[in-house]
């Protein structure tokens, strides 16, 4: 996202749901097949390793069956979509070497002033491939590695390999084993031990193409007692014709190690966002998602911590907004398996205009995970009624020494709490939005406070448009 902070009328969803003139210098045909699998690995130039993983993707992808809970995906015609569209010969050092339809693109979105107010290091992806990456001098002398996930495995083969496809496997469901046969881009990062980076780590994801397919592949490795702070954003533009993201992201956090990704999802309302994220954490390690979801058509992500090591933690702090036509299936998932793991989740969404906001979530603490705590908080707000939201939990705990708290609300905006301000001079729409951007507060205080302001303008264009 931007530092620079809109203030959203009628027309500014423009800002995000633009349209580029960008040319492709290189394309593979619409479909999914074995050919188009060779040819993205050739056009990368991979080692024979790569394509045999894709390949075994490829065959695992056409053996799974699509999930069956949340928004039904029956209808996805996979061959009529587009799986790499290349815009850029290289990743660019310098801002200046971007092509320049796609650097007006990250300009129009304000990555270049993030990049040189507030971040340590900064990469866009546009379509299927990364086009720049930079880093601060100061974090790139102790050691920290930021590159896209393509140059990741040409220049860090041992280190790569080591972790690649670990903790989500091929066949862990049918979109992450379409994501390993077509995968393209993403973050791959490294924190050596003992390295704590004060300033975040950025990444910006762009579509521009319809009917076509973005599946970035993060990995993120964050040694013993480092830190890292890493976020991500990622916009579209609306077209009548539905296009595909699939990321797999995987996390692995090393002992007394902190880690937290934020992710800004603003994908226009023809994509589909079905991704996979997952984390391990090590003894004594914190793992933090911060995860805010208001676009696209339909939505299913649950962020996952394996809470392996003893006295590990993890959170999911989340918000998902549902306007007509969209279907946010969102939640968490905590596996306890170390003793003394903690875990908490706290989910808020908001359905109007007909639309559905969804929490699914999994906590599980196995017999080894004595002394466990984990705690699950989820809120709805509907504001009309033709809107929907369920709460689905799926919680066990298979020891008698550790507890697990769960809770869950449904309402509406209070009329006591409108007379109440509206009794004060306050207009029924602006006490609305008050009551709204009070109920996503536990969100927002966890971002930045540029990410914090711009986040409630979002939500608050996305409500009032729908009001109108």
């Amino acid at each position: 996202m931007t530092n620079e902070l809109p203030i959203f009328d009628n027309d500014d969803r423009a800002r995000y749901e633009f349209r580029d003139n960008a040319q492709a210098v290189f394309q593979t045909r619409k479909g999914l097949d074995e050919e188009i699998v060779r040819e993205i690995s050739k056009a990368k130039n991979e080692p024979e390793w790569m394509l045999e993983f894709r390949l075994e993707a490829l065959g695992a992808f056409f053996e799974h069956h699509q999930p069956r809970f949340g928004p039904s995906l029956e209808d996805i015609d996979f061959q009529d979509f587009t799986y790499f569209t290349r815009v850029s010969d290289k990743v660019s050092q310098s801002w200046d070497d971007v092509p320049e339809d796609v650097k007006n693109t990250f300009e129009k979105l304000g990555i270049p002033e993030a990049e040189r107010k507030y971040l340590s290091g900064v990469s866009a992806h546009y379509e299927s491939e990364a086009v720049y990456g930079n880093m601060l001098k100061e974090v790139e002398e102790k050691g920290v590695i930021f590159t896209d996930t393509d140059t990741g495995l040409r220049e860090y083969p041992e280190l790569f390999r080591k972790y690649f496809g670990t903790l989500v496997p091929i066949r862990d469901n049918k979109y992450s084993a379409l994501n390993g046969a077509v995968w393209s881009g993403g973050s791959f990062i490294y924190v050596p031990k003992g390295v704590k980076l004060e300033m975040p780590l950025q990444a910006y994801f762009r579509i521009n193409n319809k009917k076509s397919g973005q599946f970035e592949r993060s990995l993120i490795i964050v040694d013993d007692d480092a830190e890292l702070n890493y976020v991500e954003g990622c916009t579209a533009p609306m077209y009548s014709e539905e296009s595909l993201h699939s990321g797999v992201i995987e996390i692995f956090v090393g002992k007394r190690a902190k880690m937290r990704y934020t992710t800004i999802q603003n994908w226009s309302n023809s994509v589909l966002n079905l991704v996979t994220q997952r984390a391990v954490v090590d003894d004594d390690g914190l793992m933090e998602w911060v995860d805010g979801n208001i676009g696209s058509k339909t939505c299913m992500k649950y962020p996952c911590c394996v809470l392996k090591g003893t006295r590990s933690h993890g959170s999911v702090n989340s918000v998902a907004v549902a306007g007509p036509g969209q279907f946010q299936d969102t939640g968490a998932k905590m596996i306890h398996l170390g003793r003394g793991s903690t875990s908490s989740i706290i989910s808020k969404s908001i359905s109007r205009g007909g639309g559905t906001s969804n929490f699914r979530g999994k906590i599980y603490i196995a017999p080894d995970a004595a002394g466990s705590r984990a705690n699950e908080q989820c809120d709805t707000l509907i504001l009309d009624g033709i809107s929907f939201s369920d709460t689905v939990p799926n919680n066990k705990v298979d020891n008698s020494t550790s507890y697990l708290e769960h809770e869950a609300s449904v309402s509406k905006i209070s009329e006591d709490q409108l007379y109440y301000l509206m009794s004060r001079g306050v207009s029924r729409d602006e006490a609305t939005q008050m009551i709204l951007m009070g109920f996503l507060q536990p969100f927002s205080n966890e971002l930045p406070m540029e990410y914090a302001v711009e986040l409630n303008r979002l939500i608050s264009f996305d409500i009032t448009a729908g009001q109108q």
